[in-house]
Formats: structure tokens, sequence, C-alpha cells
């Protein structure tokens, strides 16, 4: 691989080149670093990294591959840490939330996006929404530059959030969450409810906080990095409202009681979590947002 002005095509030069630096013993972080140096795009690069490797282990046949590293790395390599996961077994086609039943819908790798049925009921959903809908404001974006709080014009909802903990209704649901992500309820932020009108979006964005913006330290002493995202969706919209997932042309419909779980092991454009809201066409969308922390939110 040589500097310079790049035709960023994935060759099978290029694919057998990363196996072989992963067989090497170089981790796939350092694969990916090295391509970004020489001009690959990050995106790209990433997708080549994790295509060529799950190529190679499906060839030999044995799940890994031996001497190929995971091809999505954490976020430490010598200690992984751990981060909300939803535990899931192929012979079982629903989830123990101790209090109710959740089915599995679909799952993504990278992205690693697992889309869940049933996770409120229709009366939590309608609680929620009548709860909420007295306290409503003009949705704010934290301001990174700063560590506050500032209008977005990439969000055109209204919103407010529950304190933790803060009624019974909200208690249950968040210790649904945490039994079904294996997180503690403690490192969670508070539950936002947003409801969108006709016309309404939330541009695409990642959801962690960027480590190269000045405000990033002051938010992160609250709780640490966001590791990991799960939108619930309280109502269904006549048409329009998805959670699109742009880099990997997923899109997610809004129906009431399902939920959308993400994580993101770095606060990395390569954890291809880029999503948005997509713009409401007829009637209006409600949905419930949980995002979890590295340790207790405070």
């Amino acid at each position: 691989m040589t500097g310079g002005t790049m035709v960023q095509t994935i060759t099978p030069e290029l694919r057998r080149w990363i196996v072989e630096q992963t067989a090497a013993g170089f981790s796939p972080e350092s694969v990916l670093d090295a391509m970004v140096k020489v001009g690959w795009r990050q995106e790209l690069a990433a997708a080549a990294l994790e295509d060529s490797l799950r190529e190679h282990r499906r060839q030999r046949g044995d799940g890994r591959g031996a001497g190929v590293a995971p091809a999505v790395p954490a976020r430490s390599q010598a200690a992984a840490a751990p981060l909300p996961e939803i535990s899931l077994s192929p012979s079982l086609p629903c989830l123990d939330a101790g209090d109710r039943q959740v089915r599995v819908l679909a799952t993504l790798s990278l992205p690693r996006v697992v889309v869940l049925g049933g996770l409120l009921s229709d009366e939590e959903c309608e609680a929620l929404i009548d709860l909420a809908r007295p306290r409503l404001a003009r949705s704010l974006t934290v301001q990174t530059q700063t560590g506050g709080e500032e209008l977005n014009p990439d969000r055109t909802s209204n919103g407010m959030f529950f304190t933790r903990g803060e009624s019974e209704l909200v208690r249950r649901i968040e210790a649904r969450i945490a039994r079904l992500v294996n997180w503690p309820v403690e490192n969670g932020e508070g539950m936002q409810v947003l409801n969108y009108p006709v016309g309404a979006e939330y541009k695409p964005h990642y959801d962690y906080f960027d480590p190269a913006e000045p405000g990033t330290p002051t938010i992160l002493q609250r709780g640490g990095q966001r590791l990991a995202t799960l939108v619930m969706y309280l109502n269904e919209p006549a048409e329009g409202g998805g959670t699109i997932f742009p880099d990997v042309g997923l899109e997610v419909a809004p129906q009431r009681g399902n939920a959308v779980f993400f994580s993101y092991d770095k606060p990395s454009p390569t954890t291809r979590t880029l999503h948005g809201g997509a713009p409401v066409a007829q009637g209006e969308k409600w949905v419930a947002t949980k995002w979890l922390r590295e340790r207790e939110f405070i």
C-alpha cells in the first residue's frame, strides 16, 4: 500500500493483505489505523476489514480463523471493557426480561443492532405519552463545545426527560431494560420521550460524545462515555418516521411497543452507528430513548 492518490476499491490483494496482517499478530484496530494513514476513508477501511476477516473465517469453516483476531476491536485490546449487550440464542425466539417476554425480530453484527418486539405493552406506551405530553419542550442536543445544551436545527422534535426511577412505571421499564442488556440501572441516563409532528425529523448523527470536542471532558464527568442506545416506539405514525442507519442501508419501522438497540465500543465512525429519525410524513411519532453510560450517571 502506498500513499498519494488512491482509487478506493476493495481488491483481492487488499483482502489478502488484511488477513496476513491480522494473522501476523497485528490487531484489527492497528490495521485500520494503517489504512487510514495512507489515505483510505475510515468508513470504507472499516468495511473492508470486517468483510475480509468475515470471509476468511467463512472459508476456513471454523468460526474464527486461526491466528486472526476478531474483526471488531474492543475499546481496549489489552483488556476488553464490557459493553451493554443482549445475550442471544438461536434456539430461543424470546428473551426473558423478568416481567415480560421480548421477541428478537432482527439482528446485525456491524453495527451491532438488535430489533426487539413487544418490549413495552400498549398500556405502558400510552402511560408514557400521557405523562410526557404536558412536560414537552423543544428538544435540545448536547453542546460539545461547552458541555451544555443547545437548540439544533437538525432535530425538530419536542421532548422531555423522566428522572431515573422517578415513578413506578419508569422504574419497571428501567429494570426490564437493565436485565435485557446486562447493564446496571444506575449507568443509564434518564429516559427521554420525544414527539415528532408531521415534517419533524432528526438528521443522521452519532450518539457518542466526540473526544475531539472541547466540551466532551465536562460531559464525561457525569458517567463516562455513552456505549449504547435503546429507542422504544410508543406509537405508529401513519407514514414515515423510521429509524435509519445510512451507512448500512437499514431502516427500522416504528411499531408500538417495539424497540431498536445498538451499541458502540468506541467513539468512532468505524462503529457504523450513524443513525437518524426519518421525517414523519403523516400523523405523529412518539419514542422513548434510553442512553447507557460507562459508569453511574449522576
